[in-house]
């Protein structure tokens, strides 16, 4: 369903915890992946107002590593995306950040560049 809307609770314990809201009742089909495979151990239970869904998703031991690590939440049925986490630990964290950070900038200079030698063009030929 595309009225599905995802909020985190908490991360902690080695879990991450949220809510599902949107479908009257009816059992959410979600999955969440990490590095593109389905993550094991997930639950799934009715919240206390009856309305919602709880999510708790165990974090793989494999995740636990130096790096960014993203989890991607999605909803079976509307196909979609409801949500992500991001994990980042280890002496790699830093690095890892700035170099995206450094990729982003000069990915924005090049468009910067290419839109500015596409206003030229386009105001020389009118």
């Amino acid at each position: 369903m595309d009225d599905l809307k995802l909020t985190k609770i908490r991360l902690a314990n080695g879990f991450w915890e949220g809510n599902i809201e949107g479908q009257a009742g009816a059992r959410p089909e979600v999955e969440v992946l990490y590095r593109d495979k389905a993550v094991d151990g997930v639950e799934l239970h009715l919240a206390s107002d009856r309305k919602s869904w709880n999510i708790r998703i165990p974090l793989p031991r494999n995740a636990l590593a130096d790096g960014v690590q993203t989890f991607v939440i999605r909803d079976r049925v509307g196909d979609r995306k409801l949500g992500d986490f991001t994990l980042i630990a280890g002496e790699a964290a830093a690095d890892d950040l700035r170099a995206e950070v450094d990729l982003l900038r000069a990915e924005l200079d090049m468009l910067k560049r290419a839109f500015r030698r596409h206003c030229v063009e386009t105001s020389a030929a009118g």
